[in-house]
């Protein structure tokens, strides 16, 4: 999804960085890699957790992106079978206007393009999702996120590079996938779909929320008693998705750092009691960063500040992102401290997860404390 930092996160070890490298395997190996897969999500799949304190969620972060590449099928099967209470899809189009899963609206952050199709470059050298149409997107092999300009992983100690056979989903094969999970294991996971670059998609002649609006309703997903967030930076957007194209799902309002720029959407305001009574008048949520619930650290405890509480005083949901178990500010020991800080004492409904299993598994904990 995003990442915004204070001082206090801003010392995190690990940074996102982006481009390309490459490993080739055998066929033998690239075949136990994917038996491997298949067997160790089957297995997880069996022993599917139950819910657990359902006044407050855990969110895959792009599925379950500290374990397997973020936005394939594999990896939301993962976070399914992991007991996460919603996934979460970044949805971008392709040039055949159709809605599919990736965070961002370039692709060579995560893919092979510039080996699969070199030439297909826009003039400032990057590779756009929507100058693809779903046919040539499936071409390509999707691996860890990395460093467009050196080829290096984001996160080196996690999903080996160009290991695997993993594609580029449509929404639609996603919504089929996750509500085919839910019919057999009996674990009824959500959905947390965020319309990316709403602007510049109609920039480009493409109308992304109505497009996406449109699958949602095909798929069951239309009311507040859905399981479905739908969730967007641009402000402008969120609201011409209740008031113009009629939206009567629950809405988040993401939040980013107000010094960053983002089409119309002034993030100081909305951060403040007059912007978040106003936008309690259009959505029913925030999704802020983590450095905009927890202020820093004294000592042994954290500090925070007032956005919870002031976002619960106008019935906006809270949900935080994002914990990452193996990325943690320094002086953090664990993400259980984190999920600690976020849900139980800075008071949010829910958090966003790289490794929702250890999410789940601190909620249950505290279920079996009480």
């Amino acid at each position: 999804m995003r990442t915004s930092k204070n001082n206090f996160f801003r010392n995190s070890p690990a940074r996102e960085r982006q481009s390309i490298g490459r490993r080739k395997l055998s066929d033998h190996h690239q075949l136990n890699v994917k038996s491997w897969t298949v067997i160790g999500i089957l297995a997880i799949l069996v022993s599917a957790t139950a819910e657990v304190l359902p006044s407050k969620i855990i969110i895959a972060h792009r599925g379950a992106s500290g374990y397997l590449p973020e936005h394939t099928l594999p990896g939301k099967a993962l976070a399914h079978g992991m007991g996460a209470d919603y996934l979460e899809q970044d949805l971008v189009l392709s040039k055949d206007g159709i809605p599919v899963v990736l965070h961002d609206i370039v692709i060579d952050t995560v893919t092979d393009v510039a080996k699969r199709f070199p030439e297909r470059k826009r003039a400032d050298g990057r590779y756009y999702a929507l100058d693809f149409t779903v046919a040539e997107l499936k071409q390509l092999q999707v691996t860890e996120r990395f460093d467009h300009r050196t080829g290096k992983p984001v996160f080196p100690a996690r999903f080996p590079q160009w290991q695997g056979a993993f594609q580029i989903p449509t929404f639609e094969e996603e919504l089929q996938f996750i509500q085919g999970l839910n019919h057999t294991t009996g674990h009824n996971a959500g959905i947390y779909p965020e319309i990316k670059s709403p602007a510049w998609h109609r920039e480009q002649g493409k109308d992304l929320s109505r497009i996406v609006l449109q699958v949602l309703g095909r798929y069951g997903y239309r009311t507040k008693t859905d399981k479905v967030f739908l969730q967007c930076f641009d402000y402008q957007e969120v609201k011409r998705l209740r008031t113009e194209l009629g939206y009567q799902g629950r809405l988040i309002q993401l939040l980013a750092d107000p010094k960053s720029s983002q089409a119309g959407t002034d993030f100081a305001f909305l951060l403040s009691r007059a912007g978040l009574a106003e936008l309690a008048q259009v959505a029913d949520g925030i999704g802020p960063s983590l450095a905009q619930v927890i202020s820093g650290r004294n000592g042994e405890r954290f500090t925070f500040t007032d956005l919870v509480k002031t976002a619960h005083e106008f019935k906006l949901e809270v949900h935080p992102y994002t914990i990452r178990t193996d990325d943690l500010p320094r002086g953090v020991a664990s993400g259980e401290e984190l999920f600690r800080a976020c849900l139980v004492e800075a008071g949010a409904d829910g958090v966003f997860t790289d490794q929702p299993n250890r999410g789940v598994a601190f909620l249950r904990s505290q279920t079996m404390s009480k």
